[in-house]
């Protein structure tokens, strides 16, 4: 037995100290893996939405009622006490958005303070400060369509302008740095589209924001003679006499469409006119009253606002347009007139004319005319045509007002 203890003994300290090691390597093990385990967890966590975790903002706002109403338990008031608790968290986000239905089509989603819905045709600087680019700020805008054919007579009429007025040349013939040979010309703004008209132009180019800054904008043809014309002069005799919408007299000695346009030597400016028998069923109404033509307009602020709007995308070459020119000032018999004391010669050079082309053997020029014509006729109609939706809309019988 004693032979054998030792034996025993022997194996058994064996035994343990073999084991010893093991079940240190399982605690080291373990501790590792542990460690591991809470290391990936740890990491992943914060990829875990409140969505999966199915915490809802509901939940995150009782937890803030709760809390709210321990602290006011104990007496503990701070500044989130003051806080209306945040219901829902899309409830923020639409309150963060900016929509202020007042602002100009589009511009909605901004703040009004940063929205510039006006713009001008001022020349700035690429260096410096913005404040300091303009030393001098035209009030008018006069606008030509020209062609470089009748570059003498364009550079006489521009020189009848003084530095009050931005020079606009619309170029139907596509040359342009031709007319460098005119100092004003680098100065002007140049707009360049083959074979359009002036009221294409306006339309596209002389939207009522763009010209904002203009008191006055004339829209001009090329062939005037500006002899006996000063603008700064006309200027004044416009607002002395209250007119929105005007032209200077046409020389009585030329040719001659309407009466109403005709200069009239013993006065500043008129207003209406006596038309042959039966044009004028209102004297009040074109062509004996609140009437111009369209070689030469000069309309206010306020008034081309309207008159932009009149001019249709589709008729270029606005033929009856000074028919409708009364819709856009009230009253238009007051507001519309000619002014006699700064005149001008209609030369009638028929140059855009010359820019149609020919077909079915007419000459270029005809199908211009033609053209003009038929759109008088469909201007009328959807002026018309307008105007009966609108009262139908409204359920007004027009026949039973006399308008004056």
């Amino acid at each position: 037995m004693d032979s054998e203890s030792p034996n025993k003994m022997g194996n058994f300290g064996r035994s343990v100290i073999l084991k010893r090691p093991n079940e240190s390597m399982r605690i080291v093990v373990a501790i590792f893996v542990g460690s591991v385990f809470g290391f990936l967890v740890g990491v992943s966590f914060p990829t875990l939405s409140l969505t999966k975790l199915n915490i809802t903002s509901s939940l995150v706002c009782d937890f803030s009622n709760v809390g709210n109403k321990l602290r006011s338990d104990s007496s503990q008031i701070s500044r989130d006490d003051w806080s209306p608790p945040i219901k829902n968290s899309q409830n923020v986000t639409d309150l963060l958005k900016i929509w202020v239905p007042s602002n100009p089509r589009g511009a909605e989603r901004l703040p009004t303070g940063i929205v510039a819905n006006e713009s001008d045709f001022f020349p700035r600087r690429l260096w410096g400060k913005p404040s300091e680019d303009l030393t001098h700020k035209p009030k008018y805008l006069v606008a030509f369509t020209v062609g470089y054919n009748q570059k003498n007579n364009v550079d006489a009429t521009v020189k009848k302008f003084s530095e009050d007025f931005t020079i606009l040349l619309f170029h139907y013939d596509g040359k342009i740095t031709e007319w460098d040979e005119f100092e004003w010309s680098k100065r002007a703004i140049h707009v360049s589209v083959r074979r359009q008209t002036k009221w294409w132009y306006a339309k596209r180019f002389l939207h009522p924001s763009i010209v904002a800054a203009y008191e006055y904008i004339f829209l001009w043809d090329e062939d005037l003679g500006v002899e006996h014309f000063n603008a700064e002069e006309y200027i004044k005799l416009v607002k002395k006499h209250g007119l929105e919408i005007s032209q200077p007299g046409l020389d009585p000695t030329r040719g001659l469409t309407w009466q109403m346009t005709k200069r009239r030597g013993d006065r500043e400016v008129h207003k209406e006119t006596t038309e042959r028998p039966g044009w004028c069923s209102d004297p009040h109404r074109p062509p004996c009253a609140a009437f111009v033509e369209i070689m030469a307009p000069v309309f206010s602020r306020d008034a081309w606002r309207c008159v932009w709007h009149l001019i249709q995308n589709d008729l270029v070459h606005g033929w009856g347009l000074d028919f409708a020119l009364q819709k856009c000032v009230e009253p238009a018999h007051e507001k519309i007139g000619v002014v006699d004391a700064q005149w001008i010669v209609h030369k009638s050079i028929p140059s855009l004319g010359d820019q149609g082309q020919s077909e079915n053997g007419k000459a270029p020029w005809q199908g211009v005319r033609e053209r003009c014509r038929s759109e008088w006729k469909m201007f009328r109609t959807r002026v018309a045509n307008a105007e009966k939706a609108y009262y139908k809309e409204k359920g007004i019988d027009p026949s039973n007002f006399t308008s004056h």
